[in-house]
């Protein structure tokens, strides 16, 4: 008995074992490659190079259309940096030529109160505050305003954005910050995939 079991059983056993092994391995092996080519694909499509100098990139409007206007009721002042800037109707503004421009705040600006339209964007351990495509962080009683992480989402962008292309691909930009239009879950959204340096 211990002799058929020597050599029927103990060789079946130890076959079915190299066969579960090679079979595991085959499945790993296909996953990775799957893996693979996802990432190569994600790769062709989005930037290199995270922090983009402004001369790679062409805007598809030779031009960009100032927003200004002669008066702002109601208006608050806020000083950053030596440099004053002005803050009514949800909208920030600089002040040349008796005209007041919109503008994007500039990375370090710091407000009291956030505006009643912002959109609170969770990204890895990050609480962002995004008014109008301008993302603030809180920073004890204030918010200052910062670059989102590469990888942040956003839903919507402002209405004045701009379609830009870098190396013949089509991004959009606003305040510096470059999306890639992407779908989560179905629904149209823009990924954060780098920043214009101005140069």
């Amino acid at each position: 008995m211990k002799t058929l079991i020597k050599i029927f059983v103990l060789p079946a056993i130890l076959f079915m074992a190299v066969s579960t092994e090679i079979t595991a391995q085959n499945k790993r092996s296909s996953a990775t490659k799957k893996t693979e080519k996802t990432v190569a694909t994600k790769k062709t499509t989005t930037l290199s190079n995270k922090r983009i100098p402004s001369a790679r990139v062409t805007y598809k409007k030779p031009t960009r259309k100032v927003v200004s206007v002669r008066s702002i009721p109601n208006r608050k002042t806020v000083k950053h940096k030596g440099q004053t800037y002005y803050y009514a109707n949800n909208k920030f503004y600089s002040h040349s030529r008796g005209r007041f421009i919109v503008i994007a705040p500039k990375v370090g600006f710091r407000i009291n109160v956030l505006p009643e339209h912002y959109r609170r964007v969770r990204f890895n351990s990050h609480i962002y505050f995004n008014v109008d495509g301008t993302f603030f962080i809180e920073v004890g009683d204030e918010y200052e305003v910062v670059e989102p992480e590469i990888g942040t989402i956003v839903y919507e962008l402002p209405d004045d954005y701009e379609k830009v292309t870098i190396d013949n691909l089509t991004y959009y930009e606003y305040g510096n910050i470059l999306y890639e239009k992407i779908q989560v879950d179905g629904t149209r959204a823009y990924e954060v995939v780098g920043i214009i340096d101005m140069e």
